[in-house]
């Protein structure tokens, strides 16, 4: 296919305010809620229906930085019967932390997700895109 590209529309139902974090989250939870929210509103790619999206991300990072918290205090290796091993917080922020990573390249939180043409918000033509007939 050749020819002009489509025009790129944004969601219709995109949130227009930032919401406030849900109570029940964690102290770093929220505070990452607060620091991501106000960009995705202002770039209107967050609609109601990525607010589990949004909150899993943030579960996510909270846990990374609980666990490290942890890891901090304990050390990454733990004494058991059977001789040392790792510390369970160390697989647990590692599942966190892939998590975290994989929901915000859904939300567009990553430079490479961010440079997308449908999350770019300068409307400008992708140099390749013509290549793939796009």
């Amino acid at each position: 296919m050749r020819g002009r590209k489509p025009e790129l529309a944004s969601d219709l139902n995109t949130l227009e305010t930032v919401i406030t974090a849900p109570a029940w989250l964690s102290k770093h939870a929220k505070a990452e809620w607060r620091r991501v929210m106000p960009d995705l509103t202002k770039r209107q790619i967050l609609t109601a229906a990525d607010l589990g999206s949004l909150e899993n991300y943030c579960i996510a990072i909270g846990q990374v930085r609980d666990m490290e918290r942890l890891v901090a205090k304990a050390g990454h290796v733990v004494e058991t019967d059977r001789g040392p091993r790792a510390h369970p917080a160390v697989r647990i922020q590692s599942d966190a932390m892939t998590r975290a990573r994989l929901l915000a390249a859904e939300l567009g939180l990553t430079p490479v997700s961010r440079s997308r043409p449908s999350i770019r918000d300068d409307g400008g033509n992708d140099e390749h895109s013509s290549d793939l007939g796009i």
